[in-house]
């Protein structure tokens, strides 16, 4: 008995062919580029649709010698990454973008010697057209690395000068800071503290100068007795503020760097019997989940987590497509709530 004979599967051109457009019309369509009019859009995604055409990823990947995949590379550990709700908003908004481009997102963690290693020989491979890195520490040389594989390379938050080439998006951070003091002022505090994050961070350098610099217009000093190194997670909140009590100094309020650190201050201050905002007024940074959770709810500067990872996930696709990129900072705004 003979087989029958099989359909031959659709190709990019019967596509084209159905839609009533170029096939390279088509080929953006299917592509994800946002390049193509409405009309053309729709028709693509109607002929495609009737004739079950599927795009040969390998096939064209080999042709293209691209992958459509993005790294999201976090240096930090694993613990810290999931323990972090800053992360996984900026995941959030990269995912999103990723997905409207039709690229996909691979998450990597990288924490030793030895994941930087494994991150550029895949990078290397041609396994990634792109890489975005998050929470980037001093003059960490893995982004350059994986930048002279060829590979386009994105950073969340300014980079260092040497890194001053990296196309980035960023919070204000240095207005963030500022805000964090008009905050503790407006509640009259006069011998505010702070717990920065880590200082090889350039958003705790910017949130720290603008604190100072709006502290110090408005006449109040801030002596380096009531500044502490903190490492942006609620245990070391906890610590730090337990540090700033031990010293005896009379605080009024604290600008803690980020809302984790700020949640463990919180705890500390409770133990110690402290009221929050009548003794001491505290201030955040992030505004994630854990900001209305707390007790009480937490006055902070709210940075835009989702937005941020949209526009990164977009510049690095522009980039990996032979486009330009401009670096960006995003507004940041103060959310009033009952700890300041």
């Amino acid at each position: 008995m003979a087989t029958p004979l099989r359909d031959p599967a659709p190709t990019l051109d019967t596509v084209a062919e159905r839609a009533g457009v170029s096939r390279a019309t088509a080929s953006r369509v299917l592509s994800g580029d946002p390049r193509v009019s409405d009309r053309a859009r729709e028709a693509v995604r109607t002929a495609a649709a009737e004739l079950s055409y599927v795009p040969r990823q390998a096939a064209r990947s080999l042709a293209t010698s691209r992958s459509d995949a993005l790294a999201f590379v976090v240096a930090e550990s694993g613990e810290k990454f999931f323990a972090d709700p800053f992360f996984a908003g900026v995941l959030r908004g990269a995912q999103v973008a990723a997905a409207e481009r039709r690229r996909q997102l691979l998450f990597v963690v990288v924490s030793s010697d030895d994941d930087r290693a494994r991150l550029e020989e895949y990078a290397a491979g041609g396994h990634v057209d792109g890489a975005m890195f998050l929470s980037v520490h001093g003059d960490d040389p893995l982004p350059g690395r994986v930048h002279r594989l060829g590979v386009p390379v994105v950073l969340a938050g300014r980079p260092p000068s040497r890194r001053a080439s990296f196309p980035f998006v960023s919070p204000d951070n240095f207005t963030g800071g500022r805000l964090a003091a008009q905050a503790l002022l407006a509640r009259g505090c006069r011998t505010p503290a702070t717990i920065t994050g880590p200082r090889d961070m350039t958003a705790t350098s910017d949130r720290f100068a603008g604190f100072r610099a709006e502290l110090t217009e408005q006449g109040v000093e801030l002596p380096g007795s009531r500044v502490v190194e903190g490492d942006f997670t609620i245990g070391g909140g906890y610590r730090t503020m337990r540090e700033l009590l031990a010293t005896g100094e009379k605080l009024d309020g604290l600008f803690a760097a980020n809302d984790l650190t700020a949640v463990g201050a919180l705890r500390a201050l409770r133990e110690r019997g402290l009221r929050v905002p009548d003794d001491v007024a505290v201030v955040g940074f992030d505004d994630v989940p854990i900001a209305v959770d707390s007790d009480p709810p937490l006055t902070t500067v709210r940075q835009p987590l989702e937005a941020m990872g949209r526009q990164m996930a977009r510049m690095l696709i522009d980039l990996a497509d032979g486009g330009q990129a401009t670096s960006v900072t995003l507004d940041v705004a103060l959310v009033p709530r009952d700890s300041a």
